[in-house]
């Protein structure tokens, strides 16, 4: 019987935010495992008495990256870990969307301004600010080109906290196509949804936000898939990945272009699409071996 662990984070007093968190260990336990939720941060877990750990909702680890860093290669070196601690560090700092954008793949266009470098805003166009290390929108806004000193204050307040930021255009796409999430699992696409925008003018960058407004099903086009394809293609590591999800919008020609990647603990969505969840379960279980 494979012993697996699904980390998570620790909510504290408040509710546990992924849903498909019980529903999947009970799917795992109906499967044959041994399979519970543990704190990825939990002092007294014994991440090498399991057979995989999968980093399955890890959603505080941004904030505390060098922690969380640490941890991956902690419980990698017990036991495995997926996805690859190598695949984990690699996508735990946006700046690999300038490494695929050099290997050919159609991406957001994006700068980035570490702790100390010169300060260059757009002057022709809306923008977004975000932190390279981030999720869930926070430390996310947009602004005008008129808002440079509102854009400024962020940058002040990111840079004495540690955060690199990156500055992309802000995609207008997205206020009509939306930002589609495809979702990969053992290298196969899952299934895909389709979200509103997240970013709305005016909105302060530490304010608390929807990270999933307008959650829909969604049925790729080939385009979209050829460039999930193309971006996954290009992780280095990427034919060990047991899960990613493909963020994508229009560009300005109204092609899809990578947003992101999320490699490290993706929202699966399974109370959207519940067909997948014995997918996921079996693939789970035969990556425990």
């Amino acid at each position: 019987m494979p012993r697996i662990a699904l980390a998570t984070y620790d909510p504290g007093a408040l509710a546990h935010r992924d849903a498909d968190l019980p529903v999947l260990v009970r799917a795992l336990q109906d499967g044959g495992a041994e399979a519970e939720a543990r704190y990825w941060d939990d002092e007294n877990a014994d991440w090498g008495a399991y057979d995989l750990v999968v980093i399955r909702s890890t959603w505080d680890y941004s904030w505390r990256a060098a922690e969380f860093e640490e941890w991956v290669e902690r419980v990698a070196a017990r036991t495995r870990l997926a996805n690859p601690a190598s695949v984990v560090r690699w996508s735990m700092d946006k700046r690999y969307l300038g490494e695929l954008a050099a290997a050919g793949v159609p991406t957001v266009p994006t700068s980035y301004i570490a702790p100390g470098e010169a300060i260059r805003l757009p002057t022709g166009h809306e923008y977004v600010i975000k932190p390279t290390s981030g999720a869930g929108a926070r430390f996310a806004a947009r602004y005008t080109p008129d808002e440079h000193e509102a854009a400024r204050r962020q940058l002040a307040r990111m840079h004495a906290e540690g955060f690199a930021a990156m500055v992309q255009p802000y995609v207008r796409g997205i206020d009509v196509s939306g930002e589609r999430a495809l979702q990969f699992l053992g290298g196969r696409l899952l299934h895909a949804s389709r979200k509103g925008a997240v970013l709305a003018p005016g909105t302060p960058y530490d304010a608390a936000k929807v990270a999933h407004p307008n959650l829909a099903r969604w049925e790729p086009t080939e385009a979209e898939l050829a460039v999930a394809e193309r971006a996954l293609a290009s992780v280095p590591g990427g034919p060990e990945l047991l899960y990613a999800r493909v963020d994508l919008v229009d560009g300005e020609d109204g092609t899809p272009r990578l947003m992101e990647l999320e490699l490290v603990e993706p929202n699966l969505f399974l109370w959207l699409h519940p067909g997948s969840l014995e997918r996921v379960a079996q693939t789970i279980l035969a990556a425990a071996g």
